[in-house]
């Protein structure tokens, strides 16, 4: 499906922060933070640098323990399991900046994630169908060290995918790319969500993207969330421009 955000119905309710807290000595870098994300569902989660928006993925993922509220996934409470848990419920991400197996193929990088589910056989197997899936079909066998950045953003979302996640945490995966790869990008992002079902919340600084993907945006500043709501009602909202902007105050 090639159409707006709003064609596709959000499912099921896959997951929700509730009042998420960590701090960083006197920095508060996540402030009572609350969200959820259903199954089909693409929210946007926007800020300036500082935000606080990947250390909220590295809590939604298991990288960082909040000091304070919960985490629950497929009606579970996750709150500060480990990323082997986090993972093996079915919660994938993708990281800023990416660190491929330098040394190994594209398709050995896709079995490592596979095999959390599957035996050496099947992994080979789901982890070439994977790469094929992402368009990189004639680059399974090429070493992960020779690929361009946006191959290798390719490569990332793959990996993320390689442990059948139920949601996708996209971390700036559209950043450096052209503009003809972030269409693509995007289209490829949308059939993730509208086709398989699969939940994303991706963080994204390309505007258009997010207006182009997102069924609703999150902003975060300071650690703190000042909006929340469809793309066209959030890049209106005040606060939010201030935020981007600055104030005349």
């Amino acid at each position: 499906m090639t159409g707006t955000p709003t064609q596709a119905a959000a499912g099921k309710e896959l997951m929700r922060a509730s009042g998420l807290v960590r701090r960083f000595g006197g920095l508060v870098a996540v402030n009572e933070v609350s969200l959820s994300v259903a199954t089909s569902e693409i929210v946007g989660l926007i800020g300036p640098n500082g935000a606080g928006k990947t250390s909220l993925f590295n809590i939604l993922s298991g990288q960082l323990k909040p000091d304070s509220g919960s985490v629950s996934f497929s009606g579970k409470d996750i709150t500060g399991a480990s990323v082997t848990i986090c993972a093996r419920a079915g919660i994938g991400r993708t990281f800023q900046i990416v660190k491929p197996l330098t040394s190994l193929t594209v398709h050995e990088n896709v079995m490592v994630g596979a095999l959390l589910h599957h035996p050496l056989a099947a992994a080979r197997d789901k982890a070439a169908e994977i790469v094929r899936r992402v368009g990189m079909g004639p680059l399974l066998e090429r070493p992960a060290g020779s690929l361009t950045l946006e191959s290798r953003k390719r490569l990332e979302l793959a990996r993320a995918l390689s442990i059948e996640p139920k949601i996708l945490l996209l971390d700036e995966i559209l950043a450096g790319l052209n503009a003809s790869e972030i269409n693509e990008s995007i289209h490829l992002i949308r059939s993730f969500a509208h086709e398989d079902g699969l939940a994303v919340i991706m963080i994204e600084h390309n505007l258009h993207a997010v207006m182009s993907l997102a069924d609703k945006v999150v902003v975060l500043d300071y650690g703190r969330k000042i909006a929340e709501g469809k793309p066209e009602a959030v890049v209106r909202d005040p606060a939010v421009v201030a935020a981007y902007l600055g104030s005349d105050d």
